[in-house]
């Protein structure tokens, strides 16, 4: 059971998913840590799924890998960006993880015999990783994230959890509710109804709201906040608006307006912890939204656009959240548009030459055949009329695979992941992962996490690092085959990242001779990216788009 001493806030939401939870969590999380104290940050989500690595991401968002290879939820990502620290795998769980770890432990007689049930070894299960997490960080406070919806059969196990630790330690549980208060467009009036029908349900698995998020478009006027405290048995002070704001990086900002972190230091009786100083914080805040300087305007071409009449941005969040943070530190506004790589497919020359507009493009990773040939075409274009080039992961191998094409004159070059007889297979399978492959195991065996890399003199890489060795997170199976090495180079292309063996090719480019930015990253730079240190590639990259739209 949890220590004395250490607080917890849990975040759960009521009413409706997708309204911020993972923001909510971020935000105190800021606020919180911008105190002196020393903060965590959970995540669970209720999937059976034992990680994220196995979900599409048009379903759920990006994979964000942690630097030790986990694959998590797009919020994990949320968290390390707004407390600007790595997180661990113990810091994300699913239904899965947490049942597949009471089986081992059920299998190797850790429970001496006796019945293990639901209620409850599952939800002191979850109590113990919650406990690992916050001593593993020396956390003063631990934030957990339950995702879903209070009321959702998935989640009872999670607030059951909650329920307990509360139980145990009253002093030391917040719980906060994220509930959407919805407008009608024929009534034209904010309603609590639903926000009083979620607390109630929370009441009903033995929870009682210690605050209350009112997500809404606009701000919560005091008759709403009135109606919530009286029907939701909470202090009127606690019921906290959060309208929608111009920008995520405003969040914490607008809740400290409402003094929300003064009253969770009071509720957790951590009194005279110094005063929040958010200065940093609002300096970047404000560059982000600053629609006075001027414009760069970025092509992203991908593919995981088929969700209906919407375009599914979050399959795609850290690399757009990596070009805000360079974006606002060269005092840019950018301006991103979606291109649709299976609209770029050769004979759609209308298309392509529609690329010319843009300042830069950049080819973000992915997976299988779907739109390959468009993102090829896009990165010819791209190489041929000198427009900024960043391709990440997939979109570095697609780069090495149009320049032995185009350059190399190999017509049949190609990928082994698509054609696996490939006449020339520039980009082949990992040694190591045709086992897995073989014996049909997907779910967290391909090259995950951090790994090392060595820059060459010279080389854009090198200037934009500004040192010889880098860390950088891994998410793929599949390697420029070494067999091509040569050839390439010999043809004008750079190798400047290199594995410390000099055997896997991190880092593609163009000498600035040949092109103002085409570079290419086998790693996920957008992953470390974090507001107040963006990633320096995002940054080059941007510096380079700049240029064009100087000269254009």
């Amino acid at each position: 059971m949890a220590k004395e001493g250490h607080k917890y806030i849990f975040v759960v939401g009521g009413v409706m998913s997708g309204v911020g939870k993972g923001i909510v969590s971020s935000s105190l999380g800021c606020i919180l840590k911008s105190r002196g104290l020393r903060v965590t940050a959970i995540k669970i989500d209720p999937y059976i799924n034992v990680d994220a690595g196995t979900m599409n991401p048009t379903e759920h968002g990006e994979v964000f890998v942690l630097r030790d290879g986990y694959e998590t939820d797009q919020d994990m990502g949320n968290y390390e960006r707004f407390l600007d620290e790595d997180l661990p795998e113990i810091n994300y769980m699913t239904t899965g993880r947490v049942y597949q770890e009471i089986i081992r432990r059920e299998r190797n007689l850790e429970y001496r015999g006796k019945n293990v049930e639901v209620v409850p070894d599952v939800p002191l299960e979850v109590i113990r990783r919650i406990e690992v997490a916050t001593e593993a960080a020396k956390a003063d406070v631990t934030l957990i994230e339950i995702g879903g919806t209070i009321g959702e059969y998935q989640n009872i196990i999670f607030l059951e959890a909650a329920r307990m630790l509360k139980q145990q330690h009253p002093q030391d549980v917040v719980v906060v509710m994220v509930s959407y208060v919805p407008i009608p467009i024929n009534i034209g009036e904010m309603k609590t109804k639903p926000t009083q029908y979620a607390a109630r349900s929370l009441n009903g698995v033995g929870l009682q709201a210690d605050f209350i998020l009112a997500r809404a478009e606009v701000a919560l006027d005091e008759k709403r906040k009135g109606k919530i405290a009286i029907f939701c048995n909470i202090e009127p002070s606690h019921v906290i608006s959060a309208p929608d704001t111009k920008s995520i990086y405003d969040v914490p900002l607008n809740f400290e307006k409402d003094k929300l972190g003064d009253m969770l230091l009071d509720t957790l009786s951590l009194k005279g912890k110094r005063r929040t100083s958010l200065a940093r914080w609002s300096k970047f805040a404000k560059a982000a939204t600053d629609k006075s300087v001027p414009e760069v305007s970025i092509a992203i071409v991908g593919k995981y656009f088929d969700s209906g009449n919407f375009v599914l941005s979050d399959a795609y969040l850290s690399v757009i959240e990596a070009i805000k943070f360079s974006a606002a530190k060269l005092n840019r506004q950018p301006k991103i548009t979606w291109v649709n790589s299976k609209d770029l497919e050769k004979g759609s020359a209308k298309a392509l030459l529609g690329l010319k507009k843009f300042h830069g493009v950049i080819v973000p990773g992915g997976f299988g055949e779907s739109g390959i040939e468009g993102k090829i075409e896009a990165i010819r274009f791209a190489r041929e009329n000198k427009i900024p080039y960043f391709g990440l992961c997939y979109g570095m191998q697609l780069m090495v695979i149009e320049y032995a094409r185009n350059v190399l004159k190999l017509k049949n070059a190609h990928t082994t992941e698509i054609q696996k007889n490939s006449e020339d297979p520039v980009v082949d399978v990992m040694l190591e992962q045709k086992k897995h492959l073989a014996d049909n195991k997907y779910g967290g065996t391909m090259r995950l996490g951090v790994y090392p890399a060595y820059l060459k003199k010279g080389t854009m890489a090198r200037a934009a690092y500004k040192k010889e060795l880098v860390e950088e997170r891994h998410r793929h199976r599949y390697e420029i085959n070494p067999k091509y090495v040569k050839q390439l180079e010999a043809a004008g292309l750079i190798f400047s990242g290199t594995s410390p063996d000099g055997v896997l090719m991190e880092i593609a480019e163009l000498s600035r001779e040949e092109h103002p930015f085409m570079l290419g990253t086998q790693f996920h730079p957008e992953f470390q990216a974090r507001p107040l240190s963006p990633h320096p590639l995002f940054t080059e990259f941007l510096r380079a788009a700049i240029s064009r739209k100087r000269k254009k």
